[in-house]
């Protein structure tokens, strides 16, 4: 009698195991699958960035439209931009960097101080190019050796840099305002090639080299790797501290390429340089659709979600709306990315 009550209850399933391993079993909503591929999840930012297209339009009309205004709009993306592309390797990895503003500050301000700028006056104003880019670079690999071989969580290692860099950088600047005055150094970055800004195309060709090193390298591979289970890519044979540490130096080599590009829109190194800079690129990646969590990143989303950023900003800027009532606004737009991110990647398992 026991072994066919055993045999009974082995064989069968209750009607409520049943059912859930019917819903298991059942094809995922055609939605959900959608919204869960790199193409559903960029032409969904697409729509949104038309949509608001549509309201600067709508409000501002031929100010919003305008070929200058649009020019603006990537101007003031292209800088904050590259350092979104760079976030956006660091977060797929499973980190995050809070640092990234007061670098570029900081090294907007090495690359400006008199003896630099003499020595690019004797030599060729790349020397401050350089400076910028080293100087990023060092704060880089300080973040990443904290984080990877001193196993310092990532929000403190970086908090830490944010406020030495920030403080660093008015040391030196003795909170001025430095001029510079290399008059070709301004005319190269401020310039045009047929007809497009030089700061854009430098977006551009940053954004394109770090599609290609995300998607198609081994480099991309293993930092996907390690945002999805650093100990499973370890096991695989990965080397996720050194790999870690640098993803933090590309992230600051990308903040010295911003400060570069912030040096010769302004025409001026200064500690107030990227302020509030890791915000806006954490919250574009986010709304790009890379995962905070780590294990999925996209280059093209970043892109867009800076786009989406600067435009909402030029709308509200030519509606004479205030600063706060922007900062509300990016703060509604990440919280609800962030949800519908959550959401489709717990469906997306679930029915999986």
């Amino acid at each position: 009698m026991s072994s066919d009550i055993t045999a009974t209850t082995a064989g069968e399933q209750s009607p409520s195991e049943a059912a859930d391993s019917t819903q298991s079993a059942a094809p995922a909503n055609p939605v959900v699958r959608f919204l869960s591929t790199g193409f559903g999840r960029n032409l969904g930012l697409i729509i949104a960035l038309l949509l608001l297209c549509v309201v600067g339009f709508a409000t501002a009309g031929d100010r919003f439209a305008s070929a200058d205004n649009l020019l603006t709009i990537l101007r003031l993306g292209s800088v904050i931009g590259v350092v979104s592309i760079g976030m956006t390797f660091v977060i797929s990895g499973g980190g995050i960097d809070l640092s990234v503003g007061a670098i570029v500050a900081l090294s907007s301000v090495w690359a400006t101080t008199l003896a630099t700028q003499q020595m690019a006056a004797d030599l060729h104003w790349v020397v401050m190019v350089f400076t910028a880019i080293a100087v990023g670079a060092g704060c880089g690999l300080i973040n990443g050796l904290l984080v990877a071989y001193g196993r310092v969580a990532p929000f403190i290692a970086t908090l830490a840099m944010l406020a030495s860099a920030r403080g660093l950088a008015e040391i030196i600047a003795q909170r001025r305002t430095q001029i510079i005055r290399d008059r070709d150094f301004i005319t190269f970055f401020g310039g045009s090639a047929f007809g497009i800004p030089v700061l854009v195309i430098i977006f551009v060709l940053v954004a394109v080299t770090g599609w290609v090193l995300l998607n198609r390298t081994t480099f991309g591979r293993r930092t996907l790797a390690i945002g999805g289970n650093p100990e499973a890519a370890r096991l695989a044979g990965i080397r996720v501290q050194r790999q870690t540490a640098m993803l933090y130096v590309l992230l600051g080599v990308a903040c010295g390429i911003a400060a570069v590009m912030l040096m010769a829109r302004t025409t001026t190194g200064t500690s107030t340089h990227g302020m509030l800079y890791e915000l806006d690129a954490i919250a574009a990646v986010v709304i790009g659709g890379t995962l905070l969590s780590g294990g999925r990143g996209t280059i093209v989303g970043t892109v867009l979600g800076v786009l989406i950023f600067t435009t909402l900003t030029n709308v509200f800027t030519l509606n004479n709306l205030d600063t706060s009532t922007q900062a509300v606004a990016k703060g509604i737009i990440i919280v609800a990315a962030v949800l519908l991110q959550q959401r489709v990647a717990g469906r997306h398992q679930s029915s999986g």
